[in-house]
């Protein structure tokens, strides 16, 4: 999880949850994410909490993180004693979950299903590293009962990969897709960055035709964001690379979007397209339409019935709450329901489906109706009652959601 959390109120020693959050159980779908905190190495561009070998230091290892995860698990089973509805979709992001054995993993989903209760058609997801996974990995997850990879792709360019410290060679992600298909799996999204240093049109043109080629049913293309304190801003600030340019990232969006279309695939939120709607991300729906989720591991964070909260950061600080019997929870937020309004409409704007009018202020219809003048939303979804972003707004999406919200 990115970035630095609010300070928050305290979590309760058990973790139990307030009684507002309590009652509305049941109330939305529910998932579950489990973050795996370990990295061969750092990429440049990222300041996710993810920790090396040599970062990690005593109290915290690779080996013992299965144990714990379930042990939070368990805990979550305790307190939500089955109000929360099935499991439908399970996410295992990071760092690089694929650093643990298939088998770790699927003894975190077993104990997933056994105190939380999976869903017969649960989505099932972990993220992969390409050179971490191989014919035989991607097998062996298929069999313990993933049904989905997303694979870093992020370039198909060497020169970009350098940039951004990604380690794989190129050509290895397409390789993982193919091996993903033999290996049963119904769905397989690549992931890409636009706007390196040093990256080209004809560079991202190629790294979208190369994924394209490899057959995956999804694909993620986000705008490189220059986060501080990573390597990556260290030198541009030094001036060794310059920083990306607004116009380029725009263009690039566009070039993508056209290619990934003509391909076949429709966008359905605006850095996500996929062949047609069984090929969606129901994980990444789940948190873009307000479903409740349980996020297991150090920095992870949650949400149930309108109370958010944020675990530890530190692999080995999580592990002395467990350890201890703790919540590994550090702080937590009870939103109001204006509060949820407004997160609500900032995440469904960017989906295909677009935000409903009747979830808008007086002003926030205004802004609407100012939105579809200006051809950043479309007039013949207004006229249905709902904001939808056209390919322009999708640019500036950012802006037309402060108006909406405003």
């Amino acid at each position: 999880m990115p970035g630095q959390p609010p300070d928050g109120e305290p979590v309760p020693l058990d973790g139990r949850l307030p009684d507002s959050a309590a009652q509305r159980l049941g109330g939305s779908p529910f998932g579950v994410y489990v973050h795996v905190p370990f990295c061969v190495t750092r990429c440049g561009y990222c300041d996710f909490n993810t920790y090396t070998a040599a970062e990690l230091g005593p109290g915290a290892s690779r080996a013992s993180y299965p144990g714990l995860a379930i042990e939070e698990i368990r805990m979550a089973g305790r307190l939500l004693a089955g109000r929360a509805g099935p499991v439908r979709t399970v996410f295992f992001g990071g760092g690089t979950p694929t650093l643990l054995p298939p088998e770790d993993l699927a003894a975190i989903l077993r104990a997933i299903d056994a105190e939380l209760g999976l869903a017969g058609d649960a989505e099932v997801t972990t993220e992969a590293n390409p050179e971490t996974v191989d014919e035989g990995v991607l097998a062996r997850l298929r069999a313990v009962g993933f049904t989905r990879v997303s694979l870093g792709m992020q370039s198909s360019a060497p020169h970009v990969l350098k940039v951004l410290d990604r380690v794989h060679q190129p050509g290895r992600p397409e390789r993982c897709v193919t091996w993903a298909r033999a290996a049963g799996f119904g769905h397989v999204n690549l992931d890409l960055i636009y706007g390196t240093p040093g990256e080209s049109d004809a560079d991202w043109k190629l790294s979208l035709e190369h994924a394209l080629a490899a057959g995956p049913d999804h694909i993620s293309a986000y705008s490189l964001i220059v986060e501080d304190g990573t390597r990556l801003a260290a030198r541009i600030r030094r001036g060794e690379l310059p920083p990306p340019d607004d116009d380029v990232l725009a263009d690039r969006y566009l070039m993508a979007d056209e290619i990934l279309a003509g391909a076949g695939l429709g966008w359905y939120e605006v850095s996500n397209w996929a062949v047609g709607g069984e090929s969606a991300c129901r994980h990444n729906l789940l948190y873009w339409t307000g479903g409740d989720w349980w996020g297991v591991g150090p920095g992870a964070h949650s949400h149930l019935g309108g109370t958010r909260w944020w675990n530890v950061r530190h692999p080995a600080s999580y592990a002395g709450r467990l350890a201890a019997g703790r919540s590994p929870g550090r702080a937590r937020e009870v939103l109001t329901d204006a509060q949820r309004m407004t997160e609500r409409i900032m995440l469904t704007t960017r989906l295909a489906s677009g935000c409903p009018v009747a979830w808008l202020s007086p002003a926030g219809q205004a802004a609407a109706r100012q939105a579809t003048a200006d051809g950043l939303a479309s007039s013949r979804a207004l006229a249905s009652g709902r904001v939808e972003l056209t390919r322009t707004g999708r640019l500036l999406a950012d802006a037309v959601i402060r108006g909406l919200t405003g």
